[in-house]
């Protein structure tokens, strides 16, 4: 029976502050507020205190009682800390639960870091270090700050939106009953600030997921109303809200606290409301840091003659009058739970809730405060406000007016903190030998595609009922074709093919259903990546493994770049092809031709990348890659294909060739005794190194021809070599690489060449101190056939004969 949920057709719930819709006040008192009782306010107002307090003090640590061995800032954002703590404690020790998964704003990680230490998952030590070698992280990281991050952060936006993708990812799960029937969904909160709206990436995401119909979404976003340089648009909430019904969002708008709802019912508070809805952000942002003497000063001469509004702020003294200007809905904790209880469905939710940057210490409201530290006055006068003595900086309940143990046990009734660990663990799946059948002639992106299908007929199969492919509008063009026609497209709904339907040929078949295998995705890149990064921690975030294999052009992985390292740093396993690659796309011109990503592939760690000539080689590479992607210490896989049909080689490789392959290079023609020169080549450029070698082989007895199938093996196992060397722990290993150029003599010669940046492969030439001809593209692409493109490049065959006789 599949999972029940609501229908996509109903209406969105909007909770506004706005005068047009009712306000979270009135949602408070028509709500659940009987159920926040006096005793969970009182004490999570103290945590919340002692979040602020902690995450404070942590940076303020780390920038001035540290020891600076560098001189180098080591920098934090207390203002953007401060902006967010009222909004984290209500969820982490009152809302979540544990199968709910959280991505929190980079410039937060000190609040996470002091909720997780109260939580007892985080320890005083990586406090004291942070932003140090082997402390808590600068911005949370899956890799470094281990089981308690569900979603690592920094690059912003991406945190974000791999939410979505995660609630696709379980929504996918859920729909393959892979997941216990009787466990409520968990859901996939985004903790954002304000000015990370302004990435692009976040409303390709919202569109492409709104597709989907994803569900137990929250976004809670951080609308202190500044930036890095600046104030926000003071409009800027109502474009948020409308965008996000748009894509089917409920909105919730926390924009005043209690305390200004209760002040809005006196005599004088519509005038001070009004005043509150009119005034410019960067007024308000002003009089917040300049306190309760000029925000009297300021609205009185606003709204002269006003005598209620008048009567209203002499009810307050200057502390009072700051205390409550400065009560927004963030801040307060009885409208943020109420806001969070009064979600009416599964469907996506976004809440705005209005804060203070800074709130609570010297810096709020400065306009120059993100990047600003209290100084050491500054702070002593913060810790004098929190009642914190000396040496006492770090303990539980100093200043609150509770005791530790008492702290503890209410800790310890969080729903979310269950102790059980954050990231799960999936069975191994067995792999298979990969469907290889030779033809005459193919290209690599054809054997893949042809090896998929292959997989796609085999029925209960653990690997095959696994694999999800996803792509940007690339789905046939990449040869994912046949997977798809065997297993479908995955919805929520089935949607029949009306091609089909109707009788029409058509060699795909796009049906639609909550069993398909195939997540159909627009043309966004950094969505692609974010899917892939998604899926590719579904071990991790629900316990079940999934394959997932995203495609695209080659060219366009520098469209998601962002997105493919930070599905790399997260440790998400999957595997992108990226095909057609390089100037043999000759036809479509530069556009569409790939130069450098050799090099990304060598550069970007977490991802290991291959371009193997030939069918056979990419089978057994693809055979690898399954069990790499399940090794605790694997990663993801790159695959740079090509279109260019080559002939494919008769033979049955061995497990030992077939080592070699995965380990990066083998010799198709084995260079004889005393060697003088050998050509390296790569992928797509075989069969003209190939005739270069024929050509050259009677003048050259002992020629040798060296197929590179993974420049970023090779290199990389070599450099992990030669710093072990440096330590002295490498104990006479010798690297792949080494052992393959051993055979030539000292002074033998290379030619290299490569459908891409001739830096892939000239640097085989350090190895062994080897002098190196390297042929590639170093240029931008254009239209023509390959035949003319090689040689206007100079890397066809022509090209490696006259670098070889260069040196005759």
């Amino acid at each position: 029976m599949k999972p029940a949920i609501s229908d996509k057709k109903e209406s969105n719930q909007e909770m506004s502050v706005q005068d047009s819709a009712p306000e979270i006040g009135e949602i408070i008192e028509a709500s659940s507020t009987a159920d926040i009782n006096a005793n969970d306010l009182e004490m999570l107002g103290l945590l919340e205190k002692k979040v602020r307090w902690l995450s404070s003090w942590t940076i303020h640590n780390a920038n001035h009682l540290r020891p600076k061995r560098d001189g180098i800032k080591v920098g934090g954002h207390q203002a953007s800390c401060a902006s967010m703590t009222t909004l984290m404690t209500a969820l982490y020790f009152n809302v979540l639960r544990p199968q709910d998964r959280v991505a929190v704003k980079p410039h937060a990680s000190p609040v996470f870091h002091a909720i997780n230490y109260l939580l007892g998952r985080q320890t005083k030590e990586k406090l004291e270090n942070f932003r140090s070698f082997g402390g808590a992280q600068s911005y949370p990281s899956r890799t470094k700050d281990g089981d308690q991050v569900d979603f690592s952060t920094g690059s912003v936006g991406l945190g974000a939106a791999v939410t979505n993708f995660a609630a696709l990812t379980q929504d996918y799960l859920r729909y393959k009953d892979m997941l216990p029937k009787d466990e409520t969904p968990g859901r996939m909160v985004a903790l954002v600030g304000d000015a990370e709206l302004d990435e692009g990436n976040i409303y390709e995401a919202l569109l492409d997921t709104w597709k989907h119909d994803i569900r137990n979404v929250w976004w809670v976003i951080d609308y202190n109303r500044q930036s890095l340089d600046g104030m926000i648009d003071a409009h800027l909430f109502r474009i948020i809200g409308r965008f996000f019904r748009a894509v089917g969002w409920n909105v919730i708008t926390i924009k005043y606290g209690r305390k200004l709802h209760d002040a809005f019912a006196k005599p004088g508070g519509k005038s001070l409301k009004k005043w509150l809805n009119d005034v410019p952000n960067d007024i308000y942002s002003a009089l917040t840091f300049q306190g309760g003497a000029a925000w009297r000063k300021q609205i009185t001469s606003d709204m002269d003659g006003d005598n209620a509004l008048a009567s209203l702020l002499g009810d307050y003294d200057d502390d009072q009058l700051h205390d409550l200007m400065t009560n927004l809905g963030g801040h307060c904790m009885e409208a943020v739970l109420s806001a969070f209880d009064a979600v009416p469905n599964d469907k996506p939710t976004v809440f705005i809730a209005y804060t203070v940057k800074g709130y609570g210490t010297p810096l709020q409201g400065h306009k120059d405060n993100h990047a600003g530290l209290m100084n050491v006055p500054q702070m002593d006068a913060f810790k004098l406000q929190n009642n914190v003595a000396d040496g006492q900086e770090w303990d539980l309940a100093a200043g609150l007016d509770i005791s530790a143990d008492q702290m503890r046990d209410y800790i310890a009734k969080a729903p979310f903190n269950d102790d059980a660990p954050r990231n799960k663990s999936a069975k191994h799946i067995t792999i298979p030998e990969m469907p290889y059948a030779r033809t005459e002639t193919s290209s690599t992106q054809e054997v893949f595609g042809k090896i998929l299908n292959e997989l796609a007929k085999m029925k209960r199969s653990d690997l095959s009922d696994r694999i999800v492919t996803t792509s940007p509008d690339v789905t046939v063009s990449t040869n994912l074709g046949g997977f798809v026609n065997q297993r479908g497209l995955f919805g929520r709904e089935e949607l029949a093919d009306e091609f089909k339907e109707r009788k029409v040929p058509s060699a795909q078949k796009w049906i639609r259903s909550p069993s398909g295998q195939h997540v159909e995705l627009g043309i966004a890149e950094n969505n692609l990546f974010l899917n892939l990064a998604a899926l590719g921690l579904s071990h991790s975030l629900f316990g079940e493994r999934l394959f997932p294999i995203g495609t695209l052009y080659d060219p366009f992985i520098a469209r998601g770049l962002d997105a493919l390292n930070y599905a790399c740093y997260q440790d998400a396993r999957f595997m992108v092809v990226a095909t057609p690659s390089g100037i043999t796309l000759a036809p479509e011109g530069g556009a569409h031709q790939s130069i450098s990503t050799p090099m990304i592939g060598m550069g970007q760690p977490g991802l290991t990348s291959f371009e193997p000539s030939f069918g056979d080689e990419l089978a057994a590479i693809m055979g690898w890659s399954f069990e790499h992607m399940q090794d605790p210490d694997g990663g993801s896989i790159y695959l740079r294909l090509s279109t260019k049909p080559l002939s494919q080689p008769e033979r049955d490789l061995s497990e030992s060739e077939k080592t070699e392959i995965i380990s990066g290079g083998y010799w198709l023609r084995k260079p004889g005794e005393d060697c003088k020169m050998a050509i390296a080549y790569c992928g797509a450029m075989a069969p003209e190194a190939i005739a270069a070698w024929e050509k050259l082989s009677d003048d050259h007895p002992g020629l040798g021809l060296l197929a590179v199938t993974s420049t970023d093996r090779l290199y990389n196992e070599w450099q992990d070599l030669e710093r072990a060397r440096l330590e002295g722990k490498a104990d006479g290993k010798m690297a792949h690489v080494e052992n393959l150029l051993k055979p030539l003599a000292s002074d033998a010669r290379l030619v290299t060449v490569i459908d891409g940046h001739p830096a892939a492969l000239a640097w085989l030439g350090g190895v062994r101190g080897h002098a190196v001809a390297p042929l590639g593209v170093n240029a931008f692409g254009q239209c023509g056939d390959s035949i003319a493109l090689y040689d206007h490049y100079q890397i066809g065959t022509e090209a490696i004969l006259r670098a070889a006789k260069r040196w005759d």
